[in-house]
């Protein structure tokens, strides 16, 4: 196991989800996301309540509550990738008096890129597997790989829904990016390269 202490912050369709998995297998570290942390200790008791009684509301999960889940998950990692939190400024501040951070990488890749990369992608009706129109195509149009099912476009991967997701994004995390620019404790990567092109890159900044 290493003790690396990696964050790694970016857009929807950045890769983030791609180059954590192979962070984590690559240094033996957790891979932390709010939405796993969250599910993994639904019943949690917070002053606030827990989570699962917010997330079968189908209402968001406050600030307070998705920072003690975070914390608990953190303090269970040697070593860990932190995908996905924090989302605002108040979160960023709230992580920076709980860890302290050896890593912050920022995958940086141009909006028409992200909004070509997130509505081409296409996912199994039945298990859930993704591909994309371009970048990871089926064998076969339209029919999953792994068990045969019809591949669709989700609800929130149309060009309108993109952009939007993206414009909440920039309100909200962006200020996240520039908070750590700011402290002179973030380096940008480029995530447009081959996912291999891209993790060759994070590993030097890792090592470095």
């Amino acid at each position: 196991m290493s003790d690396h202490r990696i964050l790694l912050l970016g857009p929807p369709g950045a890769g983030k989800g791609t180059q954590a998995k192979r962070l984590t297998a690559e240094y033996g570290l957790d891979h932390i996301t709010t939405g796993d942390a969250l599910r993994q200790n639904k019943d949690m008791e917070t002053e606030y309540g827990t989570p699962g009684e917010f997330m079968d509301a189908g209402e968001l999960v406050p600030d307070p509550v998705v920072n003690e889940i975070v914390v608990a998950a953190l303090a269970d990692a040697d070593g860990f990738v932190l995908d996905g939190y924090p989302r605002n400024l108040d979160q960023a501040e709230f992580l920076s008096e709980e860890t302290d951070l050896d890593t912050v990488v920022f995958l940086n890749v141009p909006e028409d890129v992200l909004v070509d990369r997130l509505t081409g992608r296409r996912v199994c009706d039945e298990c859930g597997a993704n591909y994309h129109v371009e970048f990871d195509r089926p064998e076969e149009d339209g029919v999953c790989d792994e068990c045969g099912g019809e591949l669709i476009q989700r609800e929130d991967d149309t060009e309108d829904t993109v952009r939007e997701r993206l414009r909440v994004y920039r309100e909200n995390t962006e200020p996240v990016v520039d908070h750590y620019r700011e402290e002179g404790s973030l380096v940008e990567v480029s995530g447009e390269g081959t996912p291999d092109e891209v993790f060759g890159n994070l590993r030097d900044v890792v090592e470095s």
